[in-house]
């Protein structure tokens, strides 16, 4: 066991969670995803589990790493950043009891910066009377009243997906209006220490891959997945919610956009999606942390190696 957490992160497509469980394997490890979406289950294809990276063989024998929070809750609910915050501390406490290292592995920079900074947070009721107020604004209004709220709160508008769909914005505006009204003590969560390994990936090869892998999603099934989501009673605007593969393939699955307009609209938004995440990690360097990059395209044990002589020399750098 290491006396640190590692962190692994990098924009979707970078290869995040091969090398993690490859370094679990290697120090006797367990993983605890920071991937918003992988926490519903059934939602296995478009969030991009693939749960056969937890399986390895090394030295001809076969192992499973244990991981955590991925299927914990079901498709429709709204899980949020003070759950996670909770949950992780549940999982991180667990692995360190069992005198495992944690491996904090995802592309949800919100989350990660969440857990290891240590962020203060409220869990934020509904509202159902400002919902029902909200209720047949357009997305502009609600837009723009939530940006009134942020200035008054002292808070940036810096997060789009906030107003990605008027869902979205009257969530972001609940949130808001319960900051100004309710003054409450926040829970404060413990920072935790951390060596923070980025993957990098070259912006010509992740715009390869994350195309050829969408191709691949298609193939496997990502469309039957979303079928069987809404047949089994999920409501096409909860999907939509959860953006990127579920918010287009859904449009296309009930007749929004053609099969066509859904591959290029959908390539498009991840390509945009695994820029705004880089955008995050070199933001998490401005604001104090390090991020030791590793190349994505090295061979995996010397990625791995490169971590583990990371960890030799490593002292705290939050």
């Amino acid at each position: 066991m290491l006396d640190k957490m590692i962190t692994i992160l990098g924009p979707t497509a970078s290869g995040k969670t091969p090398l993690a469980a490859a370094l679990a394997a290697k120090v006797g490890g367990e993983i605890i995803s920071a991937d918003s979406r992988q926490v519903y289950r059934r939602m296995d294809i478009g969030t991009g589990k693939d749960l056969s990276d937890y399986h390895l063989v090394a030295d001809g024998a076969a192992i499973d790493i244990p991981y955590h929070l991925i299927d914990i809750v079901e498709p429709g609910t709204k899980y949020n950043l003070f759950q996670y915050q909770h949950d992780f501390c549940e999982a991180y406490k667990g692995i360190i009891g069992r005198g495992r290292t944690p491996i904090l592995c995802g592309g949800t920079g919100l989350y990660i910066e969440a857990v290891l900074r240590g962020y203060q947070l409220s869990p934020v009721p509904q509202n159902p009377q400002l919902r029902q107020r909200l209720e047949g604004k357009s997305l502009a209004e609600l837009t723009a009243m939530l940006k009134d709220l942020k200035q008054q709160n002292g808070s940036n508008m810096h997060n789009t997906t906030d107003v990605d769909s008027c869902q979205r914005a009257i969530r972001a505006i609940e949130i808001e209006e319960y900051n100004l009204h309710t003054p409450t003590d926040k829970r404060q969560l413990p920072a935790v220490d951390s060596l923070i390994i980025g993957v990098s990936i070259d912006r010509e090869a992740r715009r390869e891959k994350i195309t050829r892998r969408l191709k691949a999603r298609l193939e496997e099934g990502m469309i039957d997945e979303v079928r069987e989501l809404l047949a089994g009673g999920i409501p096409a605007e909860d999907l939509i919610y959860y953006g990127l593969e579920y918010k287009f393939v859904t449009q296309y699955v009930i007749g929004q956009l053609s099969y066509d307009e859904m591959f290029r609209l959908l390539e498009i938004a991840i390509h945009q999606f695994a820029k705004r995440q880089m955008t995050w990690f070199r933001g998490m360097e401005r604001r104090g942390f390090k991020i030791h990059w590793i190349d994505a395209l090295l061979p995996m044990d010397v990625k791995v190696g490169k971590i583990m002589e990371l960890t030799k020399n490593y002292d705290s750098e939050l």
